[in-house]
């Protein structure tokens, strides 16, 4: 009867000790998993804050010939604040998703102005935002590749109930707006008349 007795509690202590294995298991490839998308979100941080620093020589080079386009100007000014003060992932996108939309905008705007699209200054500073979206971009696939990892290691079966009770939630994807999707629409019947 003590051998039937021992060997009951060895095979409790020893499911014991695989759940406990499993959850440390489990919180450890979380964890790692989190590391991994604040990561990938520190590099689409660093291009957002080059893109930032950039914006304003683009203005001001635009803004000596093409004076007019002032509520462009202030458009941008405004959303680059905003993205710059938000923490939201989701937040971000939407207010990234308008920020490169009316950079688009003002860039087409700058080919109505030819001594512009001729400046030197203008063309290498076009050709850095270009460099800097598309490492953008690079990042977003990172950080949204990450993300997925982490939410389907969170969502399946039996980690989903123990990663919620670790105070583990879901991340959000950096997605484009719909209105970085569209394409840029620009009418310069009216300028054309002042």
């Amino acid at each position: 009867m003590f051998a039937g007795s021992m060997a009951v509690f060895v095979i409790i202590g020893a499911v014991i000790l695989g759940l406990v294995g499993f959850v440390i298991a489990l919180y450890n490839g979380l964890v790692k998993l989190r590391v991994l998308v604040e990561e990938a979100w520190s590099g689409i941080d660093v291009q957002l804050k080059r893109r930032y620093d950039l914006i304003p020589n683009i203005v001001e080079t635009v803004k000596g010939y093409a004076k007019h386009e002032k509520e462009t100007f202030e458009k941008i000014a405004e959303l680059r604040s905003a993205a710059m003060k938000t923490e939201s992932v989701e937040e971000k996108g939407k207010i990234e998703g308008e920020l490169t939309s009316t950079l688009r905008t003002l860039f087409a705007v700058a080919e109505n102005y030819p001594q512009l699209k001729a400046d030197a200054n203008f063309l290498d500073l076009q050709k850095t935002l270009q460099t800097i979206e598309e490492e953008i971009q690079g990042a977003r696939r990172y950080y949204n590749g990450a993300v997925r990892e982490f939410n389907l290691k969170l969502a399946v079966f039996p980690n989903n109930l123990i990663g919620g009770v670790l105070g583990f939630k879901n991340k959000e994807f950096f997605e484009a707006d719909e209105a970085e999707k569209q394409n840029v629409k620009v009418d310069f019947s009216e300028k054309e008349t002042k």
